[in-house]
C-alpha cells in the first residue's frame, strides 16, 4: 500500500480521492503518523491507503511477473464480485496451468490469495479459473455430494466423501445447506481432509 502525507486527514483523503479518480468514502485508510504542530501550524499526517482498483492492479501485476518469470504468456481477466474477485487467465497451453486434477490451479490460486491480503491487511477471497475449469469441476463435485446427501436422507447413514481441497469443501457445503436432516462437517488433517455428511433429526 502506497503512504500519502498532508497537514489533515481530510486533506490526505481528498488528495488520495482526485489522483484515483474515486470518492473519499471509497477509500481504505490506515493512520501511520500524525503531528499535532502548534495552533495547527506544522501539523501533519501521514495515512496508508487504497481503494479497490489499487486490489485489482495488485494482482494482475503478481500475477503478469509470476507468469513473465517461467516465460509463459497468459492472459489475464478481473472482475470484483462485490469484493470476491474472479480472475479468468487463458494461454496456449491451458493444460499446464490446470495441472493434475487442477492442482496447479489450486496452488496459483493459494499463493495469489496469500499475496493479495497481505498486502491489503486484511482477507481477500480470490477464485482463479480458467475457461470455467473451476466452475465445472464445482457442479460435478456439488451433484456428486447432492446424490450421497439423498442417500444419507433415505438411510440415515452417514457418508464421507474423498479428500479434497478447502474450496470444493466449502462449495459442497453451501449447496448442501439447504437440505432436510444434513449437516456437513470436515474431518482429517492436511490434503487428506475430507468432508463428513450427517444425517440430523
Amino acid at each position: 500500500m502506497k503512504e500519502y502525507t498532508g497537514k489533515t486527514l481530510e486533506e490526505v483523503l481528498h488528495q488520495i480521492a482526485d489522483e484515483k479518480g474515486v470518492s473519499a468514502d471509497a477509500i481504505t485508510y490506515e493512520l501511520v503518523d500524525e503531528k499535532k504542530g502548534f495552533l495547527g501550524i506544522g501539523s501533519e499526517v501521514t495515512v496508508r491507503a487504497y481503494c479497490e482498483p489499487d486490489i485489482q492492479e495488485f494482482m494482475k501485476t503478481y500475477l503478469t511477473a509470476y507468469f513473465n518469470n517461467i516465460e509463459m504468456d497468459v492472459a489475464i481477466t478481473i472482475e470484483n464480485d462485490e469484493g470476491f474477485y474472479r480472475i479468468n487467465l487463458d494461454a496456449d497451453n491451458n493444460a499446464i496451468l490446470i495441472g493434475r486434477n487442477g492442482q496447479t490451479l489450486q496452488a496459483i490460486n493459494t499463493v495469489l490469495k496469500t499475496a493479495v491480503s497481505s498486502e491489503f491487511k486484511k482477507r481477500i477471497g480470490v477464485l482463479i479459473d480458467i475457461n470455467g475449469y473451476i466452475e465445472d469441476k464445482y457442479e460435478k463435485v456439488c451433484s456428486l455430494a447432492k446424490r450421497v446427501a439423498r442417500t444419507v436422507q433415505r438411510t440415515k447413514t452417514d457418508a464421507v466423501l474423498d479428500p479434497m481441497p478447502a474450496d470444493e469443501r466449502k462449495a459442497i457445503h453451501n449447496a448442501l445447506s439447504d437440505m432436510e436432516h444434513i449437516m456437513t462437517q470436515s474431518e482429517g488433517e492436511g490434503n487428506q481432509r475430507r468432508l463428513k455428511i450427517i444425517y440430523a433429526e
